[in-house]
């Protein structure tokens, strides 16, 4: 795992800005630096160590240097590759995965993409042509940022390194506050630093003459294969997830896992047996995993490795949180992420955990729309406009959240895992200038758009897949284990996994409320029962609890107070959500932290940086 960064333009060779660019991103690569120079481009490489210790330093070129390469991730079968490209009469010169892309995409141009199966960004420059390529995996595991500013294109794995150029203009993007304020993270392209942008998952961009094209290189094909027996699909399912984790293990370095209680991380663990796994957990009751964790490795004869977060740090890391996610993130298992992120770097450099599997095998609790529900929305639509009015009205009670649900089409109401404000909620705490008419469902619409005709549950998976999985489950791992100079990798996103998933019967996703019901059933022939049948939980985090403590209510009082905040909202409708909070009218916990963090980053960028 590691970094790049570099620039584009004709009118600067001070090589002190492209160092200065690297060191941005020291902790994504800590061994090693390459650089490359010439009249057009600068860039720059941080090495994290994984495969080919010894000569896989980028970056790496083809046989006549007429390409060079900066690449993150992992290639799973590179190996395979490089036998085809020896045989076309490819000269190697080390043994990395890096350089099978290099001379794949000499000998196929883009159409490489289509062989790889990893997680990926790189970027390729033709010394020749003066052009640049670059391409992002298909589920946006490696992150890929670009911009154009004062004629210079910039480009890296962290919004970070761009602040040392002087071409850059730091500027919060007015648009992204609002739909942040939903969905705790930014869906949009565009970042929260304006006239940033993120290259999209499964995209690639080509930059010349000061011209840039994009483009999608792969689709999402959902198939139902309604003819299969469930105890195929069983038998199959284990068969790719086995496959997937024995090429995700394949390194130079040592591995461990992450382990929690729940069934996804539980099955890697089985199929990988490492050394060592690794549990954090808070000391509230109901918040903590490590003894469900303990007791699977265990039984599995694995050392486990743990940790319990104070309240202080807890606290007293979330700046350094928000600095590392690049943008404003509001998911709070960022938090316990960057700790077991710590944990695991003292003793391993890889890690295997189980993100996606939600989001492949139907794992969500909002994918349970009930038999009533799907009744209720065949009601007519005046009526179901006119009760959506009432439950508007309504105080938090029993059945409000039904009446918004199924007074609204699925478009209409589902816009993910997080729903933090409201659109009206949003734009009534807003200062004027970031008040914004962009409405979450304008966001969500293309995507239901391209899946229509399909289930359900597939619809919402799909929405996930494009905006969830990508801004906010991937992000996050991808910056608080890259913070602490780990590398994640993940089994459940891999191409063949994902194109068997593509071919699951709505029927063995959801089985009785039972979620991943086929992914469970292929888990159980590897961990006990108590473990297979537990429900998701994700990170629990107390933060509701801590609100509670004198301590921390002042500390974000304080800082709701601070003149900066006027700039971007209305100071007292925040403060009376915290006053309600602590005298106990309403819940307020998650609105709290949203805003929260959106102030820490601000801070962390645009004040103290």
């Amino acid at each position: 795992m590691c970094g790049f960064c570099g620039y584009i333009n004709k009118k600067e060779k001070n090589k002190e800005i492209i160092n200065e660019m690297s060191k941005k991103i020291i902790h994504r690569g800590p061994d090693s630096e390459g650089l490359y120079t010439d009249d057009y481009i600068n860039m720059a490489f941080r090495r994290l160590s994984i495969i080919d210790l010894n000569t896989g330093s980028q970056p790496i070129y083809n046989e006549d240097k007429t390409l060079v390469i900066l690449f993150n991730g992992e290639i799973y079968n590179y190996q395979e590759l490089k036998k085809d490209l020896i045989e076309k009469g490819h000269k190697f010169t080390t043994e990395t995965d890096t350089e099978v892309i290099l001379h794949g995409y000499e000998e196929y141009s883009e159409h490489i993409l289509d062989k790889l199966r990893g997680m990926f960004a790189f970027v390729i420059w033709n010394t020749t042509t003066k052009e640049l390529f670059a391409a992002r995996d298909i589920f946006g595991i490696k992150p890929f940022y670009y911009t154009i500013m004062n004629n210079t294109f910039m480009f890296a794995s962290e919004i970070k390194a761009f602040l040392p150029h002087p071409d850059f203009i730091k500027e919060v993007n007015p648009d992204a506050l609002k739909a942040y304020l939903t969905f705790q993270y930014n869906p949009l392209n565009e970042t929260f630093f304006k006239d940033v942008f993120k290259l999209p998952p499964r995209h690639y961009l080509k930059y010349k003459d000061n011209k840039l094209y994009i483009k999608e290189y792969y689709s999402f094909n959902y198939k139902p294969n309604k003819k299969i027996s469930l105890k195929e699909m069983v038998k199959e399912i284990d068969e790719v997830v086995k496959s997937s984790v024995d090429y995700h293990k394949i390194s130079d370095v040592k591995v461990g896992a992450f382990l929690s209680s729940g069934v996804d991380s539980s099955y890697i663990v089985s199929l990988l047996k490492p050394n060592t796994t690794f549990t954090v957990g808070f000391k509230n009751l109901g918040f903590n995993e490590i003894d469900a964790a303990k007791n699977l490795s265990n039984l599995l004869k694995i050392e486990n490795k743990s940790e319990v977060i104070t309240p202080e740090e807890f606290f007293a890391i979330l700046p350094k949180v928000q600095y590392h996610s690049d943008e404003p993130h509001a998911n709070l298992s960022s938090v316990p992420l960057y700790f077991l992120s710590k944990l695991a770097k003292k003793d391993v450099t890889v890690v295997l955990s189980g993100e996606g599997a939600d989001e492949l095998f139907g794992g969500y609790q909002t994918y349970d729309n009930s038999l009533i529900i799907r009744l209720y929305r065949h009601l007519p639509a005046c009526i179901r406009k006119f009760n959506l009015k009432i439950a508007n009205k309504l105080p938090n009670m029993k059945g409000k959240s039904f009446l918004i649900r199924g007074s609204k089409t699925l478009s209409e109401s589902y816009i993910g895992q997080a729903n933090i404000f409201t659109e009206e909620e949003a734009n009534d705490i807003l200062a004027s200038n970031y008040k914004s008419n962009i409405k979450p469902t304008d966001i969500t619409k293309p995507y239901f758009d391209e899946v229509k005709g399909l289930d359900e549950i597939t619809k919402m998976q799909y929405v996930d897949m494009n905006l969830w999985l990508p801004n906010d489950i991937l992000l996050k791992a991808d910056k608080m284990t890259m913070a602490n100079s780990l590398e994640l990798r993940v089994p459940y996103l891999d191409k063949k996994v994902f194109e068997l998933s593509l071919t699951l019967p709505k029927k063995y996703k959801l089985h009785k409320k039972i979620s991943k019901y086929a992914l469970r059933l292929a888990a159980k022939t590897k961990i006990p029962k108590e473990w297979f049948n537990r429900p998701k939980l994700g990170f629990l985090v107390p933060f509701k609890e801590y609100l509670k403590d004198t301590k921390y209510y002042n500390l974000i009082k304080n800082e709701f107070k601070e003149d900066y905040v006027k700039k971007f909202f209305n100071q007292t409708k925040i403060l009376n959500l915290l006053e309600e909070n602590h005298g106990g009218t309403k819940n307020n916990h998650r609105e709290i932290y949203t805003i929260y963090s959106f102030l820490l980053w601000y801070k962390e960028y645009f004040i103290n940086n």
